[in-house]
């Protein structure tokens, strides 16, 4: 029996860098507030996408805790300023962090209009600042962490299904990455016609000023969405889903002028907001609760940003719009809606038809009626107010009813079913605030003791778990009911109702047990890329989810209550407790996942053609069955390959318990190229793929699955026998990994040890990507490092992103200057400019094939200048700019070699690129390859 290791699959980054018809769709909503990600659109689920059923944030059951400030009495208040308001607001951007936090907390938090922000992709070309995780991976955890930030932000979230394929410097190289505009811009127009805006903002403007190329593409997309949506000739397959067409009324553009400028030409912009202003409810300025939630994003460095209080100024410009014109004689508007009537009774007004129902004026007033009472009742007491606020819901309710059976038009229903169902919502929220009544709902199941044991549902098993409702107020609760998938099964085992106190008189507690069907859906992205380092599109696989950030918690729970004779509802995700590795007690929402997770290690690996003929497999495999289950693991391998063992079989004897066991792979010493090595575990059924625990403790939890396959590259390449090489890592990547497979003697030193560590023992020390930016150390030390390289050392610097305190800190032998120069095409031509340099003929021959086949991007971070001391090696650019020769240069500094390259060398060598892999060994060799080369002749 192996060792378990009950953490091994989870991906989990911490704050320091070395820690890691509607009834139908209620039932999907996430009820908690503003934790903004997991659900909305939800008719997708019922095979519709008609625009009146699109859950507003504020409804949606929640799996984490909502903020303080969505909570009591702040809550409560906020929810008022809502229900006063029929205002939608949309903006588009590129990334995650793009966002103009700022401006949508304001619209949001500060006068209370449905926000929903569209981010293109989920960031997962990027760089990762606290790991080593990237590609789709990396993009479950930035969603994560997106979402995170939209519960500050106070809005919903959606994507379309293009990905980010790493840096771009145009649009056009975008969109042919793309595919062209359509599948981009049919997302967007999909999001457009279920949210239905009243106002399009784009955070960029679409010129050279974006910089990055997926920033001009989103503001095109986005003025392009502006009149698609309301085209039905457009996109005709989502009209013939339901949904109608939908033209917002104005379209703004953003970057018009510098990000924190207080002032900007009054030709520049249209609109300006000061998100520096304080907001009592938040206890901070706009701006600053929103960075409160950009910090999350740690993933892009987001955690050490700050901002001083004070004004802060977002300029936008208007740039088409169907409503007249309220600017004044300079040009400008006090806010985006103005000439849009936003009141309750007022919205109708748009109407074509609404003499068709001649309710909807009565009715709407009437609501209007019951939150003017509300607020004015919670003034004075919060708890009077829910007498005002469950009047206020049935009045909805019920005309709701009356416009699904009225004659007004498709789009007319469309429109007033939108904003119906968002007070539906909303009222529903504030009164369960009013009321402090709530509904938690957990498992009842061993508390996990990580991250990766915690309980999951299991296709074909049964679990427990427990509703509990409680109040402050007297309620009385009249059915608990739960709220499945399709398939699924539950009946109630016990039923309590205890007084605590005289004035909260009840507290119900129901028990269930609830059986999973055999075809249940994994909880798993929606989403998938055959091949992530090269894809720049994901195939969706679930249609009924496209746009949302993920597929939503499969059961959840609602209680119904009656106060006075009028009812109201309290909802809730069924959850899971667990211990975070420190020993903090967690939560996460119920999960469905596979009996078993199978998961080959490394799952890339490099084989070198010279050398042993047999390499090592390990494969590991945990169960989410709590009894003793077992079975037989085997491999699959090429075509005259073996695997020894030919089978070996694993007991396991509860829930969360992980085998691993290793193979002997023998191969043929075959020529260079790629194959596949897969695992399959049996028993009874078969088991050929895995997933991981993507969390974090400020996050929430999802998963990232992956085939039990290893992607095998066989690599001609020669590796120096006996050279020693000391790996300090940086941000983290996964070179030393591939370095030890091919062969190499590699040690991880710990950059706090740099200090004390004889690096005379080493021919090579390599700082990992980014190590001065993130390792003090580094710079602390960086006077021993050049006497090591003196002293006849060789020293390989790869990339770093914090140019001014690289160039401050003149971190170099002789001076060089770091710049931001790229080359972001991957098939972008190199020349060779020294080829008579040693280093392009040891220990391997570098030919200009060696650069065929990269992923991602040829470099990053180039030197723009450097001391005639230094050589440069290559040239390369991108298509219609000079010549970057500050990629790779190398200088002879006493008796060693200094070598800075900014060439993707950390994306090349995972991916197992050969000619990559052979130069990035003939850089660790740079002091030997002269007298080596000398030797051979070359």
């Amino acid at each position: 029996m192996t060792k378990q290791n009950p953490r091994k699959n989870l991906i989990r980054v911490r704050h320091s860098p070395h820690r890691l018809g509607m009834q139908y769709l209620r039932g999907y909503l996430r009820l908690g507030w503003l934790s903004a990600g997991l659900v909305a659109v939800l008719l997708l689920v019922a095979g519709f996408y008609r625009g009146h059923v699109t859950a507003d944030a504020s409804s949606q059951a929640s799996p984490v805790e909502p903020l303080f400030q969505d909570t009591g009495a702040a809550g409560l208040k906020e929810m008022l300023l809502r229900l006063h308001t029929t205002a939608r607001l949309m903006q588009t951007v590129a990334h995650p962090d793009d966002e103009d936090g700022g401006l949508l907390t304001l619209e949001s938090r500060g006068k209370g209009a449905e926000v929903l922000l569209l981010t293109l992709n989920r960031g997962e070309g990027g760089q990762n600042k606290i790991g080593s995780n990237l590609f789709d991976v990396l993009g479950v955890l930035r969603t994560l962490e997106l979402t995170q930030s939209d519960r500050y932000y106070g809005v919903q979230q959606r994507f379309t299904r293009v990905a980010d394929f790493g840096y771009s410097k145009t649009p056009d190289e975008t969109f042919q990455k793309w595919q062209g505009h359509e599948i981009a811009l049919g997302d967007m127009v999909r999001v457009i016609r279920c949210f239905r805006p009243d106002v399009l903002v784009a955070r960029f403007s679409g010129t050279d000023r974006d910089g990055h190329g997926h920033h001009q593409a989103s503001e095109i997309l986005t003025r392009e969405a502006f009149r698609a949506a309301a085209d039905s000739n457009r996109f005709p397959e989502q009209i013939r889903e339901g949904l109608q067409p939908w033209q917002a009324k104005k379209l703004y553009i953003g970057n018009v002028c510098p990000w924190g400028a207080k002032t900007c030409p009054d030709a520049d912009y249209t609109v300006r907001y000061n998100t520096g202003q304080n907001d009592s409810l938040l206890g901070m300025s706009y701006v600053q609760f929103a960075l409160t939630g950009l910090k999350h994003q740690l993933s892009q460095g987001a955690g050490g940003w700050t901002l001083d209080p004070g004004d802060r100024f977002a300029f936008y410009k208007l740039i088409d719009s169907v409503v007249p014109s309220q600017s004044d004689d300079k040009g400008h508007e006090k806010d985006f809606f103005d000439g849009i009537d936003t009141s309750l009774p007022g919205f109708i007004s748009g109407i074509g038809d609404a003499e068709k129902a001649p309710f909807l004026r009565t009715d709407l007033n009437q609501i209007q009626n019951d939150v003017d009472r509300a607020t004015a009742a919670a003034e004075r007491d919060s708890s009077v107010a829910a007498e005002p606020l469950l009047a206020g819901l049935e009045t909805t309710r019920k005309t709701i009813e009356s416009v699904k059976t009225s004659t007004l038009s498709d789009a007319a229903k469309d429109e007033l079913l939108t904003k119906l169902m968002t007070k539906d919502h909303q009222f529903e929220r504030a009164a369960n605030l009013a009321l402090a009544a709530q509904l938690r709902v957990a498992v009842d199941a061993p508390e996990g003791t990580n991250p990766d044991d915690a309980f999951m549902a299991v296709p074909g098993q049964s679990f427990d778990l427990t509703a509990q409702f409680s109040s402050a107020q007297k309620i009385a609760p009249t059915k608990v009911e739960l709220d499945l998938p399709e398939g699924w099964k539950y009946k109630a085992i016990n039923q309590s109702a205890t007084e605590r106190d005289p004035s909260t008189p009840l507290r119900m507690t129901v028990r269930f047990r609830v059986t999973v069907p055999e075809n249940a859906q994994l909880t798993r992205p929606y989403w998938h890329r055959d091949d992530p380092e090269r894809d720049a599109i994901n195939t969706v696989d679930e249609a009924q989810y496209v746009t949302l950030p993920f597929p939503p918690p499969p059961v959840r729970a609602q209680v119904t209550y009656k106060v006075n004779g009028k009812e109201g509802v309290a909802r809730a995700v069924a959850m899971v407790k667990y211990k975070d590795p420190d020993g903090t007690r967690l939560e996460r929402a119920l999960a469905v996942a596979p009996a078993f997770s199978v998961m080959l290690e490394p799952g890339q690996q490099v084989i070198p053609t010279r050398g042993d003929l047999a390499c090592k497999v390990k494969v590991a495999v945990s169960t989410n069955l709590s009894g003793t289950s077992q079975g037989t693991l085997h491999l699959e391998v090429p075509a005259g390959w073996r695997a020894e063992p030919a089978d070996a079989p694993l007991q396991f004897h509860g829930r969360g318990e992980r085998r691993e066991s290793e193979f002997t792979v023998f191969h043929d010493g075959m020529k260079e190229g790629p194959t596949d090595i897969r695992a399959i575990f049996d028993s009874g059924k078969k088991f050929s793929e895995g997933y991981s625990v993507v969390t974090r403790e400020d996050l929430d939890t999802f998963y990232y699955y992956q085939p039990a396959v290893q992607h095998v590259s066989v690599v001609d390449v020669n590796a120096p026998p006996g050279l020693k090489i000391a790996y300090i890592m940086g941000a983290g990547d996964d070179i030393p990994t591939v370095l030890k497979q091919i062969g190499m003697n590699v040690t991880l030193v710990s950059a706090d040890k740099l200090a004390t560590e004889n690096l005379s023992q080493y021919d090579t020390v390599v700082l990992g990507i980014r190590a001065n930016d993130t390792q003090k150390e580094i710079a602390e030390n960086h006077q021993k490092l050049l006497d090591y390289v003196s002293g006849g050392g060789t020293l390989l610097m790869q990339y770093n992103t914090g140019v001014s305190d690289f160039n401050k800190d003149d971190l170099t032998p002789y001076h060089a200057q770091l710049s931001r120069a790229r080359v972001s095409v991957e098939e972008a031509p190199v020349e060779i400019l020294a080829p008579d340099d040693p280093v392009f003929h040891y220990p391997n021959q570098i030919t200009a094939r060696d650069f065929d086949g990269w992923v991602q991007e040829r470099g990053l971070y180039f030197m723009d200048k450097w001391d005639d001391h230094f050589k440069p090696l290559l040239a390369s650019h991108d298509p219609g700019e000079s010549e970057q020769k500050g990629g790779l240069l190398l200088a002879h500094y006493g008796k060693g070699v200094y070598i800075y390259t900014g060439y993707a060398f950390f994306r090349q060598l995972p991916a197992g690129v050969p000619g990559a892999i052979r130069l990035y060994v003939n850089l660790l060799s740079a002091g030997r390859s002269g007298q080596n080369a000398v030797a051979s002749g070359q």
